[in-house]
């Protein structure tokens, strides 16, 4: 267990700086932030400093800039975001590394709210260079993480800073996630159904094998469905297959027997196109020259069965190319059926990435029990990997 911000005294917050890691790397067009879903769900955390009187400095990366500063990948469009979210006065600080931000961070008024140029142009951030975690240090009196999506990464403003800056504890956002994640593994409301879907197989490997001694069933779906199907022998055509782990994935289902449940049947296309008449098909029913990009109304009725017949459900990548109509259907059906599991009383999570996108598309975020904003580090907490930026917090 880690300790958490709400564990801190509120007394003895007035005044002191909280340096917080947020994840506020959001899609900007033509220098306006196009979705603030992440800065939303850093504001919580944010706000509690704030009514608590302390001095609130947020730290984030902001996209992939290569070799230092490059004013494309500038989180400066976050701070009107952030001021719009907030309905308050944000601070810029340009250059974190200046003995001018101290001075800066020092004389923010109590419950004011600073925001520092992208982490990623300092050098060292990326391989938690201990020299840069002490600068980073020096902003805040205590660390605060609430980035869970880049907890998996052992970066300066991770993990290196929280274990120079103490107290170190996670934020509410952070707490959240770990508590759904967590509690989903540790102790399942039984049946414990995953879904899993997404183009790869080899890229859900450790998670399939993470979850195998765990769950009762695990539905696959997506791409990675047709690597199962060749490995029983199945026509796929001209499907995304990953010819070199077709033995992984006999494997598997020899280990797996019953707990590995596959589509019934497949919706075919000649090409991926938008509006393209498609065919639905029985699995082993696919002709050469068609290509499987969704699961097809029979499977999405057993899935939809078995997941609403669950207590524990864990939903991580989609059922086909939901991005392109009309093979979203299977992925918008799964987002349903999490959403009625949830109404009946069913713990519900989104692992993060497509998924999430998926079920915000769908209108159904608010249906469940938790969407995580982690596309990765939630991928590697459920494959029971150590997530640095979770590890260097105090434990309680």
């Amino acid at each position: 267990m880690k300790r958490t911000l709400a564990s801190l005294d509120p007394a003895r917050l007035d005044g002191q700086r909280a340096l917080v890691r947020v994840d506020f790397n959001c899609p900007v067009k033509d220098g306006v932030v196009a979705d603030d879903t992440r800065i939303r769900a850093s504001l919580p955390t944010i706000s509690y400093l704030r009514a608590k009187g302390a001095r609130v400095v947020l730290l984030s990366h902001f996209g992939r800039p290569k070799g230092g500063p490059d004013p494309k990948y500038s989180i400066r469009p976050c701070v009107r975001a952030l001021e719009t979210a907030l309905g308050a006065p944000v601070t810029f600080i340009e250059d974190p590394l200046a003995e001018a931000a101290v001075i800066t961070t020092k004389r923010l008024p109590r419950g004011g709210v600073a925001l520092v140029e992208n982490t990623r142009f300092y050098p060292g951030e990326e391989t938690n260079d201990a020299g840069l975690s002490q600068q980073f240090a020096a902003l805040g009196d205590f660390y605060v993480n609430d980035a869970f999506g880049s907890a998996h990464r052992a970066h300066a403003s991770t993990a290196g800073v929280a274990h120079v800056l103490k107290p170190a504890v996670s934020g509410f956002l952070m707490e959240r996630e770990l508590k759904y994640l967590g509690e989903a593994l540790a102790h399942p409301k039984r049946p414990f159904v995953a879904v899993l879907g997404g183009a790869k197989i080899s890229g859900k490997i450790d998670l399939i094998d993470a979850l195998l001694p765990k769950v009762d069933e695990i539905l696959i779906g997506g791409a990675m469905a047709n690597t199962f199907f060749r490995a029983m022998g199945l026509e796929t055509g001209n499907s995304l297959v990953e010819a070199d782990k077709v033995d992984l994935a006999r494997a598997l289902l020899d280990r797996a027997g019953p707990k590995l449940v596959l589509p019934k049947g497949v919706v075919i296309a000649p090409e991926l196109r938008e509006g393209i008449t498609s065919l639905t098909v029985r699995r082993d029913a696919v002709p050469p020259g068609f290509s499987i990009f969704d699961i097809d109304p029979t499977t999405v009725e057993d899935f939809s069965r078995r997941i609403t017949g669950a207590g524990t459900v864990i939903w991580n990548g989609p059922m086909g190319v939901f991005e392109t109509k009309p093979f979203d259907q299977g992925t918008r059906a799964i987002a349903a059926a999490m959403a009625a599991a949830t109404a009946r009383g069913a713990i519900t999570v989104i692992g993060g990435g497509d998924s999430a996108a998926a079920i915000t598309q769908a209108g159904l975020a608010d249906k469940v029990t938790h969407v995580s904003t982690g596309g990765g580090a939630s991928l590697e907490f459920l494959e029971e990997k150590v997530l640095p930026g979770v590890a260097a917090l105090d434990d309680v």
